[in-house]
C-alpha cells in the first residue's frame, strides 16, 4: 500500500476477516436450494390433495424460500466482484438488498396467509388430518437437513443470515402444522389449520421485522452497532499532538464491512516538523486495537484550517 499523504491524511485497513468463504456460502446455499425447491413441490401437491390451508401457508412460505434462497445466491456472486470503475466498493451491498428484499416477502406471504386464516375460522372446510400430519413431519425432516447445511455458512452475513432465518422459521412452522394435523386427526376440529396458519404468519412477521430493520439500518448508513462514536472520539482526542476531532462519521458498508472517517485537528508543527505519519499511525493503530473496523480514513488538518471548512460539523 502506498504511503499515506502526512499532510491530507490516508487510508487504514486492518486485517479481519470476512468468516467463511465465499465460494463455500454459495455451494452451501445450493444445496439448500435444491432440498427446499423439492419439498416444496411435493407439498403443493399434498396441500391440493387434502385441502388443509396450513400446508398452502407452509408451500408459500417455502415459496419465498425459494425466492430468498435464490436472490442470496445472486447477491452472493455479486458481492464476490471486485471493486473497480465507479463500483468502489464492488458490489458487496447486494446482499444487504436481498436481505431486505427477503424481510419484504416474508410481509407479503404473511398477510396474505393471515386474511385466508381469518375467512376460515369463520368458515372451516374440510381437512384430511392424517395428511397434514405426515407432510409436517417429513417437513420438519426436510427443513432439519436444510438448516443443518446452511448453519455452516457464515451467518454473520445478513445475507446468509435472512436465508438462515426463512429455514428456521419453517422448522417452527412445521411443527405448528403437524399439531394442527394430530388435533384434526383425533378430535376433528378443522379450525386447528387455521390456527397454525396465523402462527405461521406470526413467524413470518417477526422475522421480516428483524431483517428489515438490520437492512434498512445499514441502508440508512447508521453507526455500527458495536462502535461507539463517543469512545471513538475520546481515544482520538487522547492521542499525543491531536487537538480535535470533527466530522466523525462511521457506517456499515456490508456485514462484517464497518467503516469510519473523520477530520483530526493537530498541532500546526506537525506538519512542519514531518511528524503528521507518526500521528497517522498512531490513529490507526488505535482504532484498530480498540474497535472493529475494517476501514478508517482521517484528514489531518491544522486549526487555523477550519476557516477554510463552512459546511463543518461534529
Amino acid at each position: 500500500m502506498a504511503e499515506p499523504d502526512a499532510s491530507a491524511g490516508g487510508d487504514g485497513h486492518t486485517g479481519h476477516g470476512h468468516g467463511v468463504a465465499a465460494g463455500a456460502d454459495l455451494r452451501l446455499l445450493v444445496v439448500t436450494l435444491g432440498l427446499i425447491a423439492a419439498f416444496m413441490v411435493g407439498e403443493v401437491v399434498a396441500a391440493m390433495v387434502s385441502g388443509s390451508l396450513v400446508l398452502f401457508a407452509d408451500a408459500g412460505h417455502l415459496l419465498t424460500d425459494v425466492g430468498a434462497l435464490g436472490a442470496s445466491i445472486w447477491a452472493a456472486r455479486l458481492a464476490a466482484r471486485p471493486a473497480g470503475g465507479v463500483w468502489t466498493f464492488g458490489l458487496k451491498r447486494a446482499e444487504i438488498l436481498s436481505a431486505a428484499g427477503n424481510g419484504a416477502t416474508l410481509v407479503a406471504v404473511g398477510v396474505v396467509i393471515t386474511i385466508e386464516a381469518i375467512a376460515r375460522l369463520v368458515h372451516p372446510p374440510q381437512v384430511e388430518g392424517a395428511v397434514v400430519l405426515a407432510v409436517a413431519l417429513a417437513g420438519a425432516l426436510v427443513n432439519v437437513v436444510a438448516t443443518a447445511v446452511l448453519a455452516r455458512a457464515n451467518r454473520a452475513s445478513l445475507n446468509v443470515k435472512g436465508a438462515f432465518l426463512h429455514l428456521l422459521t419453517d422448522f417452527y412452522a412445521f411443527l405448528g402444522t403437524a399439531a394442527a394435523g394430530l388435533v384434526i386427526l383425533l378430535t376433528g376440529w378443522s379450525r386447528a389449520d387455521a390456527v397454525a396458519s396465523l402462527l405461521v404468519a406470526a413467524l413470518m412477521g417477526r422475522a421480516a421485522w428483524g431483517l428489515l430493520r438490520d437492512a434498512g439500518q445499514i441502508l440508512l448508513e447508521r453507526a455500527p452497532k458495536e462502535v461507539s462514536l463517543e469512545e471513538v472520539r475520546a481515544h482520538i482526542v487522547g492521542i499525543e499532538h491531536v487537538l480535535g476531532v470533527h466530522d466523525l462519521h462511521a457506517w456499515t458498508v456490508t456485514s462484517n464491512l464497518a467503516t469510519l472517517s473523520a477530520h483530526v485537528v493537530v498541532e500546526d508543527h506537525c506538519f512542519a516538523s514531518g511528524h503528521a505519519p507518526q500521528v497517522l499511525d498512531a490513529l490507526q493503530r488505535c482504532l484498530g486495537a480498540h474497535f472493529d473496523l475494517e476501514h478508517s480514513t482521517f484528514q489531518l488538518e491544522p486549526a487555523s484550517h477550519a476557516i477554510h471548512e463552512h459546511g463543518q460539523h461534529p
